[in-house]
């Protein structure tokens, strides 16, 4: 899935950026960088993907870091937004946590070219932009902790080190954009079901 396909039912991709030239150098940066990287890429490269002049480019992003913190920022806002979903979905933390790894690997799978730059491309961001998305990171993380405290406190989990334990459910899910195809044999939804096992065994919940 391209980031131009990196959409929900209910809107267009990147359908909160606007105008609309600003939105199409958003999509064309996400495409490039996802692609080449973010130092391989110049202004010149997003601007030609997206139809437009590198002039134009500057009319709506200062640089091409401001392009950068765009993304990761409304990327990460977005794996927020599905993690806290999740959280508060109710049910036993099991549950819980069941959804929260489903639906946090589907969304990295579904939308691979983003969740690489959000995730990937952090360290290209200036020191305020990256202290900002840091914080995010940190709330996803204390999403995912209180899920697993909730389940030792319940005797539901097994978890002798919750710190380390909440590193590792996120790493697992946020690689799957490394290396998640469209071409191959499972689906986002299939890949969120088989991690959602996996982590269930991994925190020894109760079934």
């Amino acid at each position: 899935m391209t980031a131009a396909q990196d959409t929900t039912a209910e809107d267009v991709p990147w359908g909160e950026v606007a105008p609309e030239a600003a939105r199409k150098l958003l999509v064309a940066a996400v495409e490039a960088f996802a692609e080449r990287g973010y130092h391989a890429t110049t202004t010149r490269d997003i601007a030609g993907r997206a139809g437009m002049s590198p002039a134009a480019l500057y009319i709506h992003y200062k640089t091409k870091e401001e392009l950068l913190h765009r993304i990761s920022r409304i990327g990460h806002d977005k794996a927020l937004e599905v993690l806290s979903a999740a959280s508060g979905s109710g049910g036993t933390p099991g549950e819980r946590l069941a959804e929260a790894v489903r639906s946090f690997v589907r969304w990295h799978a579904g939308r691979h070219d983003t969740a690489r730059v959000v995730q990937y491309e952090i360290d290209a961001l200036s020191e305020e932009h990256r202290a900002e998305i840091v914080e995010l990171r940190r709330r996803s993380d204390a999403v995912v902790r209180e899920i697993l405290r909730d389940g030792v406190e319940s005797g539901e989990f097994d978890v002798p080190d919750v710190p380390g334990t909440t590193l590792a459910v996120l790493s697992l899910c946020i690689d799957v954009a490394r290396w998640f195809n469209v071409r191959g044999r499972r689906t986002p939804e299939e890949v969120g079901e088989l991690y959602a096992d996996l982590v269930l065994r991994m925190v020894s919940a109760r079934r």
